[in-house]
C-alpha cells in the first residue's frame, strides 16, 4: 500500500512539472464538462493563441499557466453555462506548429510533438525531393533567419548541431544550384558523373586522363590525391609525372609518381577553391624524354606540342589554335621548367606598344592563358590584387576593376556604368598607390573643359569612392555621418521638411527654401531669421519674405552659404517670444484682449477685429490709442461710432508696433458716471424721507 502511494505522488509531482509550463500555440487543451458533448473534446491553440469553443468563441490561453488556465476558461465557460463545478481544464498534449516549405515532397504546416526534430518534421512533409540542396537548410523564427547543414547530420549522425524546434518556426529547403530552372526529373546518378559541386566558383575542377572528370566540392585540408581518388583515378594513359595544378592562380607541375614513390607530402600541391587540375595524356615521345612545350587554358587546341631549336612562343601558341575570345590576353604566363614564372602582355605586343618582345621557348615549359575576367563576377580569385582597381560607392556596377595604365579615371567610370542618379559628383574620394588621399570634383572638371592633365593619378591598387547624396531629409538621419557639415545648411521651424540639406555656390536662399518643401501655413514669412555662421563674429540677418512677394525686390534676400542656419518662426507663438516692440497690446472691453503681431499693411479695424471685436459693455466714442516713438509718447482718443457712420478712413489713427490700443467700458463714459450721481442723491433723498416718516 505504501508503495502505491509514493508512485502515485510521483505520478503526480512529474505530471505537475510537466504541465508548469506555459500554455503554447500549437497545444491541445482539453475541456471536460460532463453532459456538455460539444466540448469533452480536444481544443488545439492556433497562431493566434487561441482556442474556438462551442457557443463561446475564440479564447486566447497562450503563455497561461494551468491555474491561470483553468481561470480563464472557466471564466469563459460561465457566460453560457451555468454549472461549471465539475469542469476540468488542462493540456492534454503539447504540440508545436511547424510550416515546411520548399523542395519537400508535401509542404504545408504541420503540428508535431513538442519534442519532435527536424529529421521528424521533414519526414511528416513526405521527406526531401531528390535535387535538395542539404547543407544550406533554413530555419526562419520571427525575424531571424539561421542556416544549418542538415548533411552534417546524416553523415555522422550528430544531431547537436541540428537547431532546437519551437512553434510557428518555418523550415524552408532550398534546391541545389544544379537543379535548372526548368521543372524536370531530378537524374543524380547522371549528374554524379560530372561531380557532386554545386558551386561553380569555388568547386576544383579535374579534367583530362581521368576516369570520372568533373567539378568537385572543395573541402578544407583537401589535397590532390583525395581529389584525384574522388575523379575515379588517373587512366591508364595518363601522364602521372606531368600532371598540371592551377591554384591561387599559380600554375605549377606535379609529379605523382614522386610522390608516391618518397611519401613527401611537402610535394603536394596546395590546393585552393576554384583551383583547377589537368591530368595530360602519356605521349611516347615524352617517355622517351622529347622535348615537349604545354599549352593550357583559353586556346582553341590545348595540349603538348614538340619544341624545336627554331621554334619561338608566337610558333607554339599559334599551333594550339590561338587564345579564344574567352582569353585574357593581357595576363598569358610562361610557365618556365625551373618554376620561375614570366608574365605577357599579347595584346601591347600586338599593337606595338613599349617594345614589348615574347619570351623566349625552352623544352619543358608550359604557356598558360587564363580566362578573361567576367565583368559580373564577383570572386576576387579571378583578378591579384596588384592588378586591379577598387571602386565603392554611387556607380552603377562598383567593384574590383582590372586596371591597364593606359586607363585614366573617366575610362574607368565608363567601364562600371558611371555615377548612379545620386552619386555626389563633387567630391569623389581618389587614394592613389601611395595612399594618398585626393578629393576630385567631376563637375568643375567637365565644366573648365575636361582636361586630362586636371585628373588624379591612379594605378593599380587604388581605391575610387563616390560619395551619395541623402535622400529624404526627413529620414536620412543615418546618413548625417556621410554628409560633410561644411556642405551642408540648416532649415528649421515652420517648413514642411524641415533638416540638414546639401548645398552648393550655385544655389540662392529661395532653393534651400525650396527643397525643405517651402513654409507652412502656420509660417510667419515677415519674420524670418539667418544665422550666418561663416564670419569671425556673430551676424544674424533678417527677411520678410511677405515683402519681396510683392515687391520682387531681390536684394531683400540674404546670402546664404554652407554652415548657415534658417529659422521661420510661427505665427501664433508664445507672446513671450516676441518683444513688445514687435507686437501690439489690445485691451479694456474686447472679446479677446492681449498681444498681436501687427504689419505695416494693417489699420486699427485690422486689429480690433483679431482680438475679437469690441464686446457689448464697450465705450466706442472714446477708443485710446498711446503710439511710441523714439523721442516721445503721445495719446489720441478715435471715435469708432463716428466713423461707423462717415467711414472716412483718414480718420483712422496711425498704429505702429510697440503701440497700445484701449477700449474703454460704458461706466467710464459721461453720462453713465451722471446717471451714477444721480441714482445716489435720489438714495439719500428717499432715506431721508423714509426716517422722517418713521
Amino acid at each position: 500500500m505504501n508503495v502505491l502511494k509514493i508512485v502515485v505522488m510521483l505520478m503526480v509531482s512529474i505530471s505537475m512539472s510537466v504541465w508548469a509550463k506555459p500554455v503554447q500555440i500549437g497545444d491541445l487543451i482539453q475541456v471536460n464538462l460532463p453532459g456538455e458533448a460539444t466540448l469533452n473534446q480536444g481544443f488545439q491553440v492556433d497562431k493566434s493563441g487561441r482556442i474556438n469553443l462551442p457557443e463561446v468563441g475564440p479564447t486566447y490561453v497562450a503563455g497561461y499557466e494551468e491555474d491561470q488556465l483553468q481561470t480563464v476558461v472557466s471564466s469563459a465557460l460561465s457566460e453560457v453555462f451555468r454549472d461549471l463545478s465539475n469542469a476540468r481544464i488542462y493540456v492534454a498534449e503539447r504540440q508545436i506548429l511547424i510550416s515546411i516549405q520548399g523542395y519537400v515532397r508535401s509542404p504545408g504546416e504541420y503540428t508535431l510533438p513538442e519534442s519532435s526534430t527536424v529529421q521528424m518534421a521533414l519526414y511528416a512533409a513526405g521527406g526531401l525531393r531528390p535535387g535538395a540542396q542539404l547543407n544550406k537548410l533554413h530555419i526562419k523564427r520571427g525575424k531571424q533567419n539561421n542556416q544549418f547543414n542538415y548533411k552534417n547530420f546524416l553523415d555522422s549522425g550528430d544531431d547537436s548541431a541540428l537547431p532546437k524546434l519551437q512553434s510557428l518556426d518555418t523550415i524552408f529547403v532550398p534546391a541545389s544550384p544544379l537543379v535548372g530552372n526548368i521543372e524536370q526529373e531530378f537524374d543524380a546518378a547522371k549528374l554524379a558523373n560530372a561531380g557532386d559541386s554545386a558551386d561553380s566558383q569555388k568547386a576544383i575542377k579535374v579534367f583530362g586522363e581521368v576516369n570520372a572528370p568533373g567539378s568537385f566540392t572543395f573541402k578544407p585540408n583537401t589535397d590532390l590525391v583525395d581529389i584525384i581518388m574522388r575523379s575515379g583515378g588517373v587512366t591508364r594513359y595518363a601522364s602521372v609525372e606531368q600532371i598540371r595544378v592551377i591554384s591561387d592562380d599559380n600554375p605549377m607541375i606535379f609529379n605523382l609518381k614522386r610522390y608516391l614513390d618518397s611519401g613527401d607530402e611537402s610535394l603536394l600541391p596546395r590546393l585552393t577553391p576554384g583551383a583547377i587540375v589537368f591530368v595530360p595524356k602519356m605521349e611516347e615521345e615524352i617517355k622517351s624524354g622529347a622535348n615537349m612545350v604545354y599549352v593550357m587554358g583559353e586556346v582553341a587546341a590545348p595540349g603538348a606540342f614538340e619544341s624545336k631549336p627554331d621554334a619561338t612562343f608566337m610558333d607554339i601558341l599559334a599551333n594550339a589554335g590561338g587564345p579564344t575570345r574567352f582569353a585574357e590576353s593581357r595576363q598569358i604566363r610562361l610557365i618556365k621548367a625551373s618554376g620561375r614564372v614570366i608574365k605577357f602582355d599579347l595584346t601591347d605586343f600586338t599593337e606595338g606598344l613599349g617594345g614589348v618582345r615574347p619570351p623566349k621557348i625552352d623544352n619543358g615549359d608550359a604557356i598558360f592563358v587564363p580566362e578573361k575576367t567576367d565583368m559580373n563576377e564577383k570572386s576576387w580569385l579571378k583578378i591579384a590584387p596588384d592588378r586591379a582597381v577598387n571602386i565603392i560607392g554611387e556607380v552603377v556596377r562598383p567593384g574590383r576593376i582590372e586596371w591597364s595604365d593606359e586607363m585614366d579615371l573617366m575610362d574607368l567610370l565608363a567601364h562600371v556604368g558611371g555615377p548612379t542618379l545620386r552619386a555626389d559628383t563633387t567630391s569623389i574620394e581618389v587614394v592613389d598607390s601611395e595612399r594618398k588621399v585626393q578629393v576630385f570634383d567631376l563637375d568643375a572638371y567637365i565644366r573648365h573643359g575636361a582636361k586630362r592633365s586636371q585628373l588624379p593619378n591612379i594605378a593599380a591598387g587604388s581605391i575610387i569612392r563616390v560619395h551619395d547624396l541623402p535622400q529624404d531629409p526627413s529620414d536620412n538621419k543615418s546618413q548625417w555621418v556621410r554628409q560633410k557639415s561644411d556642405a551642408s545648411i540648416y532649415v528649421f521651424g515652420q517648413v514642411n521638411a524641415p533638416g540638414r540639406y546639401r548645398f552648393t555656390k550655385e544655389m540662392h536662399f529661395l532653393d534651400i527654401l525650396s527643397a525643405a518643401d517651402g513654409p507652412t501655413g502656420e509660417a510667419d514669412i515677415h519674420n524670418i531669421r539667418i544665422t550666418h555662421r561663416d564670419k569671425s563674429y556673430s551676424r544674424v540677418s533678417k527677411l520678410n519674405l511677405s515683402l519681396y512677394f510683392e515687391t520682387g525686390d531681390e536684394s531683400l534676400l540674404p546670402v546664404v552659404t554652407t554652415g548657415d542656419t534658417i529659422y521661420i518662426p510661427e505665427k501664433d507663438k508664445n507672446w513671450l517670444d516676441r518683444s513688445k516692440e514687435s507686437t501690439v497690446r489690445v485691451l479694456g472691453a474686447v472679446n479677446k484682449p492681449g498681444r498681436y503681431v501687427f504689419d505695416d499693411n494693417m489699420t486699427i479695424l485690422d486689429l480690433l477685429a483679431e482680438a475679437g471685436g469690441p464686446s457689448e459693455q464697450a465705450y466706442l466714442e472714446k477708443i485710446s490709442v498711446v503710439n511710441m516713438s523714439c523721442c516721445q509718447h503721445h495719446a489720441r482718443t478715435f471715435d469708432l461710432i463716428e466713423f461707423s457712420k462717415t467711414a472716412n478712413f483718414r480718420s483712422l489713427p496711425v498704429i505702429r508696433s510697440g503701440d497700445t490700443v484701449y477700449i474703454p467700458h460704458q461706466r467710464e463714459s459721461f453720462m453713465s458716471k451722471a446717471r451714477d450721481s444721480l441714482d445716489d442723491v435720489l438714495r439719500i433723498a428717499t432715506t431721508i424721507v423714509l426716517i422722517g416718516a418713521l
